[in-house]
């Protein structure tokens, strides 16, 4: 995932590019030649965007990058990472240097997620039965 501060977050006025807030209903979008999604976090605790990432990766396939807008702090980029979101901009005054710390910290997961739908068990390989 790539972690990005405010600042170098550029809001991009193109038909490839949409901004859609968290009361939107994915299905409804027409993502003919869309290429990127940037969907908000209003608040913190308001965690809608992560299931409008899940139904854009899982059902409707949306290849593109999502990107994580709004009230973005570091201890919710794992979880947005395993929702569907490529790029996740960090709220004003929040150190990106320790992103990485973050996702070191869960290096693994029994269940799958929107990106690598296998879990965990199916993945090893069968030792000596």
């Amino acid at each position: 995932m790539k972690i990005i501060s405010a600042p170098e977050h550029q809001v991009v006025e193109s038909p490839a590019v949409l901004a859609v807030t968290n009361d939107i209903d994915p299905r409804t979008l027409d993502l003919q030649g869309v290429t990127r999604i940037d969907l908000k976090f209003p608040k913190f605790t308001d965690g809608r965007a992560y299931s409008q990432a899940f139904l854009l990766r899982r059902r409707l396939g949306f290849e593109g990058e999502l990107r994580a807008t709004g009230e973005v702090l570091i201890d919710q980029l794992v979880q947005m990472q395993r929702t569907g979101f490529d790029v996740a901009v960090l709220r004003e005054g929040v150190d990106a240097s320790a992103a990485q710390r973050q996702f070191d910290r869960f290096a693994g997961f029994y269940q799958g997620s929107a990106v690598d739908t296998q879990p965990q068990f199916s993945k090893s390989s069968s030792k000596n039965m």
